[in-house]
């Protein structure tokens, strides 16, 4: 099992980034998908997840209206497409294989992508 999160940079508050995580070694279109992040001296946040078919999705409250997560299952890849970013989206951005109530199906996750926000 293999998950490769990539896209990271440093923007300007309002610019847009766009997070992929690369999957391997399993079934990926039966698999739901997260996103989470941890900023330095939190604990690690749940961002948004999306079920293996496309479907029901998940956002945080804090990026509801600003991030969409999607996937493309023939590629094996999700993505998470940050618009409007703000400095309080900066942290280190995982993706993991979860459950389909977005949370953690097991300690499989990508390496960090780091998102930085900043004037």
């Amino acid at each position: 099992v293999q998950l490769q999160a990539s896209g990271g940079g440093l923007v300007q508050p309002g610019e847009s980034l766009r997070l992929s995580c690369e999957a391997s070694g399993f079934n990926f279109g039966y698999t739901a998908i997260g996103w989470f992040r941890q900023a330095p001296g939190k604990e690690r946040e749940r961002v948004s997840c999306i079920s293996s078919t496309d479907g029901p999705t998940y956002y945080a409250d804090s990026v509801k209206g600003r991030f969409t997560v999607s996937r493309d299952n023939p590629k094996n890849t999700a993505y998470l497409q940050m618009n409007n970013l703000k400095p309080e989206d900066t942290a280190i951005y995982y993706c993991a294989r979860v459950w389909t109530s977005c949370t953690p199906s097991d300690n499989y996750w990508s390496q960090g992508t780091q998102v930085t926000v900043s004037s």
